[in-house]
């Protein structure tokens, strides 16, 4: 049946499913519900349809992790384009820092010890590797999730969500590297931060050159390709290249910070304001664009089949249950933050499905479901879709009673 689909038609099918995923954007600033849950639930919808139809659409493991790739470079080019540095947010900064790498680690050593428990005899070094992309907060699910919110809090979560992302990245890496870790895999893993901090500085300037002084039209998916050859050149190298990601849009979205002269006169500083306003609407419609096949079809992988499966729904409610509970002692008791909706902003997406694929074998946990991954995933878009109707409904009201 598949093969005798016509090009209109497969045409039809990807157009329709975008203005679909509008739609869903749509709605999402009238309800709050996130738009990426509407589109699991798609998926999940197609897939039963199917079901139905006795129709059988295989999708390829590459396919996801080609999109996720993809979307999470974008993503992160994304979130660096949205971040204004000021003396004002560096508060705001040093606060976000801490909430991602506190929250991260807690939650990252509890979510390993619930799977050492359920998985007894397993090596705790695994049972880390599939705790880190479960820790990890999703900014492909915050970034669209915080556009009705205050200034303070959406740069807090945009900031925190983009800390989370690149830190769990770089952390999965350190463990899945190599099989046996040493002190030189350590060191190397430390010394690798200052290379990249080293090679963004020069990928800037270079990146900078082509938008900025070059007379050729077709330059921005040049720029994109640039950016693609780096992050996976990083990753054959073990860098963390998503940081050389992140510092190129914030350099374009702050450049007024820039004190060297030579780069003043060298760029002009209006061009440049010009270059990051087109870059900030290019990025934001292939991220939105990437996002929506990637989820769409990791709805339509999702087998409902783990809602009747005990165990998956013991261990996923506990994993669920630390991340809120991790969540909830860093920002009420260690740094007394506001809890509404802040609370509730703990999704999980698409760093954790792209880092569940690349678990090399040698940390591969014996008999681990994959329902585990999909319940995590779905009950952490519903929590954070209940923070975000709390906080629409009384926003100040329950937050002041939270806090106090």
């Amino acid at each position: 049946m598949l093969e005798n689909l016509t090009a209109y038609q497969v045409l039809f099918c990807i157009c329709t499913l975008i203005i679909v995923s509008y739609l869903f954007s749509v709605l999402n600033r009238l309800t709050r519900i996130p738009s990426v849950l509407m589109l699991l639930g798609l998926g999940i919808s197609l897939k039963q349809l199917s079901l139905w139809a006795g129709v059988v659409l295989p999708v390829p493991g590459a396919l996801v992790e080609f999109l996720g790739t993809i979307g999470l470079i974008m993503i992160v080019l994304e979130a660096g384009l949205d971040l204004t540095i000021t003396k004002n947010h560096l508060g705001l900064i040093r606060n976000s820092f801490f909430s991602a790498l506190v929250i991260f680690v807690l939650s990252a050593l509890c979510v390993s010890g619930i799977l050492h428990y359920w998985y007894p005899g397993q090596p705790f070094v695994n049972c880390v590797v599939y705790a880190i992309p479960l820790s990890i907060i999703s900014s492909a699910i915050v970034l669209p999730s915080v556009h009705h919110l205050s200034d303070e809090k959406k740069e807090f979560l945009i900031y925190e969500a983009s800390i989370s992302d690149i830190l769990g990245i770089m952390i999965f890496n350190f463990f899945t590297t190599d099989e046996v870790i040493t002190n030189e895999s350590a060191g190397w893993f430390f010394s690798s931060l200052f290379l990249a901090l080293l090679i963004s500085a020069l990928v800037c300037f270079g990146l900078m050159m082509l938008l900025v002084r070059s007379r050729i039209k077709e330059r921005f998916f040049l720029m994109f390709s640039v950016l693609i050859v780096i992050y996976v050149g990083g990753k054959m190298l073990h860098l963390p290249s998503l940081i050389t990601i992140l510092m190129f849009g914030l350099v374009v979205n702050n450049w007024e910070l820039i004190n060297f002269s030579f780069a003043r006169r060298f760029f002009d500083l209006e061009k440049v304001q010009d270059t990051s306003r087109f870059l900030k609407s290019i990025t934001g419609e292939s991220s939105f664009l990437i996002r929506t096949f990637f989820f769409v079809i990791f709805g339509y992988n999702i087998d409902l089949g783990f809602f009747q499966n005990q165990m998956v729904l013991l261990i996923g409610g506990a994993i669920v249950a630390a991340l809120l509970a991790m969540r909830f002692i860093y920002l009420r008791i260690l740094h007394r933050y506001h809890l509404l909706p802040e609370l509730f902003y703990i999704p999980r997406g698409l760093i954790t499905i792209l880092l569940f694929y690349k678990i090399p074998e040698f940390r591969k946990l014996q008999g681990f479901d994959e329902g585990v991954l999909f319940f995590v995933i779905l009950a952490t878009a519903l929590i954070l879709m209940i923070g975000s109707l709390l906080y629409r409904d009384r926003p100040r009201g329950i937050e002041q009673d939270l806090s106090d």
